[in-house]
């Protein structure tokens, strides 16, 4: 029973002074109970923690045991040859120590510089003007769309009044036409708009040429064609023949940091080349035109925009790169039926398709944010931070165990822009200040919810307001359906200065 009060908010609420009866003249409140994120600093779950130290200590474990395995394997090496044939002064035990001590020298080296993944350059997509769109303008030409009754027309007024999102946002508006039915037409063309707008920004930023690029990975959620939207880049920019090309699908907003995942792991396979990735949304697709209100909510917040990311294991490109990947931990809840359940794409009762979105999404979305950060903390928190929280478990020195400042593992702080009440929600639990929370809040105020691109634009307003300094940590933090919660950590390799393409530079003018 603690457990559900703590999921539980209460709200005072003023409506007004009674009319009649016998408190006629006197104020009348309300208390209303609301769902919440969960309290989840007040406990820790020790699962999570485990699972963090395993991933520091793997590589540590391998490092201390792997130098012994090869001096043996090189001693039973040494029993094959007959070291007075190549040596005839050398003394046997002499030549196995030599050979020991030489692949042990070679193991550091190979151990020390591994490879890593650079971030050579990202670019996000910017929308013509014309599509720009306020929230009145919205509300009318819904109503002119005729597709949605008052109640529905009401709900997502109040819905856009407490977003957080400003008054120059981008909408494809195709989808107020009235009697249209959204095409795959319709998805393609905005598809292939603002994909291919952030790759051409990306190339004329980098001078890359399409054929140099091995890897191309396309996430989109909703919008899955044949061919695939990667086919389409490929076929757009004539690609190599032999490229690597991976199309993800239904994953939600969490996706951009999926392909970054897949990425790494497919330049390691495939040292020296480029890996694009582009991370976008069909806003046309997830545009839902009827009156079951559990689906409303993904019309107020999905907006026009794309990002695309170029990605290198070249050690060479790490001197013209902007950031190199620290860290990346991926959470999925699916297990859990109302975690899997929390978004759903689904008809209504008149088989019109849309985005369903649970009362329960604020929680699951809390759980699946404390299991992601307990396990992120041993592998980002400084050693002192790390001594204090397990010094303050084994003795149990407080009824409410240490939770560590976060604060000190990242200077910057990207958390998808979905809403204005889950940022908020997500700042009070972290305890985070508006200097962190400031690009999350602008990027969701200036284009509302990008989906998975959302933590690029926001990246890019901190680099157009040159915040990024050499050896900064930036931490970008993405969830979605499933349900996932995704972190990815960046180290800013230089000074970051103001790019000549952003699409926050006419803003900043």
């Amino acid at each position: 029973m603690a457990g559900e009060q703590e999921l539980l908010s209460t709200e005072i609420v003023n409506r007004g002074i009674e009319n009649s009866g016998p408190y006629a003249g006197s104020l009348n409140f309300s208390v209303r109970v609301r769902r919440g994120l969960p309290d989840f600093l007040n406990s820790v779950n020790l699962k999570y923690v485990k699972l963090g130290y395993s991933y520091l200590l793997s590589p540590v474990f391998y490092f201390l045991t792997a130098p012994v395995l090869m001096v043996i394997f090189s001693a039973q090496i040494g029993k094959l040859f007959i070291w007075q044939d190549f040596c005839p002064k050398c003394d046997p035990i002499d030549a196995l120590f030599i050979v020991g001590l030489l692949s042990l020298i070679i193991y550091i080296y190979l151990y020390l510089s591994p490879r890593s993944t650079y971030l050579v350059d990202f670019a996000c997509y910017r929308p013509p003007n014309e599509l720009k769109i306020s929230k009145d303008e919205f509300i009318e030409l819904a109503k002119k769309s005729g597709k949605f009754n008052g109640a529905a027309i009401e709900f997502q007024r109040r819905a856009l009044k407490n977003s957080g999102i400003g008054d120059e946002t981008y909408m494809p508006r195709i989808v107020f036409q009235p009697g249209h039915k959204i095409t795959l037409k319709d998805g393609r063309e905005e598809a292939a708009m603002v994909m291919f707008g952030a790759v051409d920004d990306l190339l004329a930023a980098t001078k890359i040429r399409p054929k140099d690029i091995k890897i191309l990975i396309v996430n989109c959620g909703i919008l899955n064609t044949t061919p695939s939207l990667s086919s389409m880049v490929i076929n757009h920019y004539k690609l190599r023949h032999d490229i690597q090309n991976f199309n993800l699908g239904g994953m939600g907003c969490a996706a951009g940091i999926i392909a970054i995942d897949l990425a790494k792991d497919l330049l390691n396979a495939y040292p020296g080349c480029y890996a694009l990735v582009v991370s976008t949304e069909a806003v046309s697709y997830t545009w839902y035109s009827g009156n079951d209100m559990n689906m409303l909510l993904p019309n107020c917040f999905f907006r026009l925009g794309a990002a695309a990311m170029l990605l290198s294991s070249c050690r060479l490109d790490r001197w013209q790169s902007k950031y190199e990947l620290k860290q990346l931990v991926r959470t999925h809840k699916g297990m859990d039926n109302r975690s899997f359940k929390s978004i759903h794409l689904r008809e209504d009762a008149e088989r019109k398709q849309g985005l369903s979105v649970s009362k329960d999404l604020v929680e699951v979305g809390g759980h699946a944010l404390k299991a992601n950060i307990t396990t992120l903390g041993p592998l980002v928190l400084p050693v002192s931070e790390q001594v204090h929280f397990f010094t303050n478990l084994l003795f149990k020195k407080k009824n409410r165990p240490y939770i560590p400042n976060y604060k000190l593992a990242f200077e910057h702080v990207c958390i998808l822009a979905t809403s204005k009440k889950v940022l908020d929600e997500i700042q009070k639990n972290l305890e985070l200040t508006e200097e962190y929370m400031e690009a999350s809040k602008k990027t969701l105020e200036r284009f509302g919810n990008t989906s998975s691109s959302s933590v690029w634009y926001e990246l890019a307003y901190l680099e157009t307001n040159t915040r990024i300094k050499q050896g900064d940590r930036i931490w970008q933090l993405a969830f979605g359906s499933g349900f996932k919660c995704n972190s990815v950590v960046w180290k800013a390799l230089g000074n970051v200065g103001k790019p000549k393409q952003s699409p926050w530079i006419q803003d900043s003018n």
